[in-house]
């Protein structure tokens, strides 16, 4: 009897055993869900993580220092179509045709990595802000466009009330994130790994001007960048920026202490950044660190080392196919990618740089706003490589800001006035520079653009620029210094512009391969047009 007890024993534990351990492989192979969470309009520095003292990000900044901080990451454009377009293609918007131009068509061709999940088992999902602006199909005519989204469905529309609204200023979207997360978590995504698009429209613009003082922001802590002045309006404004970094850090929050309360974080690589830098002249819309110069930070414990940075530049067209390595997901049907997978950067021991074979993160831009004459846009390429950022502004003779005047909205003979400002010295909205949202900083910079103390900043903001710019950013974040053309300079530009050159021929960038290099001013632009006068005719002042 004790041996027969003892057999059903010892056949019992290892029976526990090898269950256990088939429960452990089987866990072990579970796909990982991904939450991708992405701002509208935010530079690199602007974390609590990165040192910023206006701003606090505390999911953010677990995110990076539960995970993987990446301290060289480029965005595909200083605009957000069309480096929204890099992300889901893995390709560069100059590769994507209307579907890498702001406002212009997404078309059929252009799959995006996240119909690859769904068609992998995958439940997908977002909230927010997509991929866009672009135009989708509405209607019969649209047959050459995609229908849904190129960020995938939004499954609920949850919006806040006046019964619980808590937002924190006027200018945030009325769109409840975290809810809208909830939703698909407990509604539609059943059984399945997800993927889940976290799209807020903050920080954009437009801003409740001095909604900071209600959240006890303090004037003096704000780190003001050297092109812009330093005032306590130009502070209001970056705190204005501030909470609302702040408003999509804690419906991030929210939905990191849900999947944890759920059993479901450890399970899911959350991905965190934005698609360009933040709304301020000199900024978005530019070639400049502040303006493509993102946040990144990745986490999943049990696959990716945590507590390192890693140095290494990786750009936007490089999270397509990591994603689709992570998860198993082949890519066919996709468009060839430009990109490559930066897996080993994640599951990688070590910090600081880890791959030499990656040297330089490139991005670029064309049309932003409709800011131009014939709605031309202003073409820069930009590579990050080293300490250095060089920056090919393509068509110098155009105004990097937008033209300094347009025509009136009801009537295409009556010019408004130069800068847009009136009799009295007074900015009139929507009237001058319109590739820099209107804002206070703006108007303080065009109404005082006469003033020898403010005048620099408003060329800096607003004068046409050389061709090459070299910016030693390590230095000189903020990219003042030019270094372009300086003979102890020569051997590292022409290192960054050969770089940039081969891969712009490898990747039939029309601005180098041609034939027709202004192919993407014919584009159509489906947001509303302004109308200017042909500066050839036409008198331009001096800037």
């Amino acid at each position: 009897m004790k041996f027969y007890n003892f057999f059903i024993l010892s056949f019992t534990v290892i029976f526990i055993s090898l269950f256990s351990g088939c429960q452990e492989n089987v866990t072990a192979q579970k796909p990982p869900n991904i939450l991708f969470a992405i701002s509208d309009d935010q530079s690199f520095g602007h974390t609590s993580f990165e040192g910023s003292k206006f701003i606090n990000t505390p999911a953010f900044d677990q995110v990076a220092r539960e995970g993987v901080y990446f301290s060289n990451c480029y965005a595909g454009s200083p605009g957000c179509a069309p480096s929204r377009s890099s992300i889901v293609t893995g390709r560069y918007h100059w590769q994507n045709e209307q579907s890498g131009q702001h406002a212009s068509s997404w078309l059929k061709k252009h799959i995006s990595f996240i119909d690859l999940l769904e068609q992998n088992g995958y439940k997908t999902g977002r909230t927010g802000k997509g991929v866009g602006p672009f135009k989708y199909a509405e209607e019969a005519g649209d047959s050459l466009f995609r229908t849904i989204n190129a960020a995938g469905v939004e499954h609920s529309n949850i919006t806040y009330t006046t019964e619980n609204d808590e937002r924190y200023a006027s200018g945030i979207s009325k769109v409840n994130y975290f809810e809208n997360f909830k939703h698909f978590m407990e509604n539609t995504r059943k059984e399945k790994p997800f993927f889940f698009w976290y799209g807020a429209t903050e920080p954009h613009r437009r801003y409740e001007q001095d909604s900071w003082k209600r959240r006890g922001k303090k004037l003096e802590s704000v780190e003001v960048p050297e092109f812009l002045p330093d005032n306590g309006l130009i502070r209001g404004d970056i705190l204005d920026y501030a909470i609302e970094i702040e408003w999509f850090d804690l419906h991030l929050q929210r939905m990191l202490e849900y999947l944890k309360e759920k059993g479901e974080l450890e399970n899911t690589i959350v991905v965190v950044t934005a698609d360009n830098g933040m709304p301020f002249p000199r900024a978005k819309a530019n070639g400049y660190d502040h303006g493509v110069h993102v946040p990144m930070a990745i986490r999943y414990p049990k696959n990716f080392p945590a507590g390192r940075t890693v140095e290494d530049p990786v750009s936007f067209i490089d999270l397509a196919p990591t994603i689709l390595e992570l998860t198993k997901t082949s890519d066919d049907g996709m468009l060839p990618i430009a990109g490559r997978s930066f897996s080993n950067l994640l599951t990688a021991e070590k910090s600081g740089k880890i791959d030499d074979s990656r040297t330089f993160a490139l991005a670029g831009r064309e049309r932003h706003s409709s800011a131009r004459y014939l709605n031309k846009g202003y073409p820069q390429r930009i590579l990050k490589g080293g300490d250095y950022l060089y920056t090919w502004n393509m068509n110098p003779e155009l105004w990097p800001a937008g033209a300094p005047q347009k025509y009136h909205p009801k009537d295409s003979t009556e010019l408004m006035p130069m800068f847009g400002l009136d009799k009295n010295g007074n900015y009139i909205p929507d009237t001058a520079f319109m590739d820099i949202d209107d804002c206070p900083t703006k108007t303080f910079l065009i109404e005082n653009h006469d003033d020898k103390e403010i005048q620099k900043y408003f060329k800096l903001a607003v004068a046409k620029r050389p061709e090459f710019e070299l910016f030693n950013v390590k230095e000189d974040p903020s990219c003042i210094k030019n270094l372009s053309g300086q003979e102890q300079y020569a051997e590292i530009e022409q290192k960054l512009k050969g770089q940039m050159m081969r891969e712009l021929k490898r990747t039939g960038d029309p601005r180098v391969t041609g034939p027709d290099k202004d192919i993407f001013n014919t584009y159509k632009r489906y947001s509303p047009i302004r109308y200017y006068p042909n500066p050839e005719t036409s008198k331009q002042p001096e800037i």
